[in-house]
């Protein structure tokens, strides 16, 4: 006897209003920081109304941790499509590449979280503190799983020294105000974690 196949059912209009809700919350706390960014603003950039926030979030604190988790997710996904589309011992060159690009710097609103929000993470609500350190987590991993020594310790541990160095370098490129000095940062980094005479 065959068994029935089982489909997903289409999302309801109120799932697909939270999911465009959470999307717009996603790319305005990288925009404007999770202190900068109002719930009036994000409904009426998702098109609604403000009364209508309490229909699909119990806080404000609820939508920022899903929103931190939704941008955490978007940048563990790229980076897993950057893995997955060289040569495995292209893999992470690749990633840090594509993490130090001018395009990821100059593109707040849509490039890691970690980057544009680390420093205003000590002062946020568990939940969403929470939300942004799962994230943290399996990025070490990605990263973590393009070394040679994936498994050992020592990977662990050097994964967590490259996410450091590229967050870091991310957020003192955007946070100086002098081109010049934003680019040699990039350039540093990239010479030391992805050389290229290699």
């Amino acid at each position: 006897m065959k068994k029935p196949s089982v489909q997903s059912k289409p999302a309801s209009r109120k799932e697909l209003t939270h999911e465009r809700i959470v999307e717009v919350a996603a790319r305005a706390i990288r925009r404007s920081g999770y202190d900068g960014t109002g719930v009036a603003d994000i409904m009426k950039e998702a098109g609604l109304t403000h009364g209508g926030f309490y229909a699909h979030f119990p806080s404000r604190e609820a939508l920022l941790a899903e929103a931190a988790d939704r941008a955490g997710a978007e940048t563990v996904a790229l980076s897993e499509r950057i893995a997955a589309s060289v040569p495995p011992e292209q893999a992470l060159p690749s990633m840090v590449r594509a993490y130090l690009s001018k395009e990821h710097c100059d593109g707040i609103e849509n490039g890691c979280p970690i980057s544009a929000l680390g420093s205003e993470m000590p002062r946020q609500a568990p939940l969403v503190r929470r939300a942004a350190t799962r994230r943290i987590k399996e990025m070490i991993d990605v990263v973590a799983r393009q070394l040679p020594d994936w498994g050992q310790p020592e990977a662990h541990e050097e994964a967590l020294t490259m996410i450091a160095t590229l967050v870091g370098t991310l957020m003192l490129a955007r946070a100086v105000d002098d081109p010049k000095l934003s680019e040699s940062f990039r350039e540093a980094a990239l010479k030391k974690l992805a050389p290229t005479d290699v």
